[in-house]
């Protein structure tokens, strides 16, 4: 079995919590089981109970995702914007 450094595994868990990743992908990419990525966010989330500093980090990448979703769920809506009104200018002329 690889070790996988420290670092690795909070690209992971990074990956996991503010990109919306799924464990099932992440293992796939990195080769590790869905479990022990399991444990490695576990992990995080605990550490997070007692490190503050851990916890701000945690809520930033919470905040980062839920902005990322807003993002493309408001582009969405623009794009829809758009046809309609192009529709509706064909209409009027």
């Amino acid at each position: 079995m690889q070790q996988i450094s420290t670092e690795t595994r909070k690209k992971v868990v990074r990956q996991h919590i503010q990109d919306g990743r799924t464990l099932a992908s992440l293992a796939a990419e990195y080769g590790v089981s869905k479990a022990t990525m399991s444990n490695w966010v576990r992990a995080y989330r605990e550490e997070c109970q007692t490190n503050d500093e851990a916890m701000n980090q945690y809520e930033l990448m919470q905040e980062i995702r839920r902005l990322r979703q807003e993002k493309a769920e408001l582009e969405k809506e623009n794009q829809f914007l758009k046809k309609a009104a192009a529709f509706f200018a064909k209409e009027i002329d």
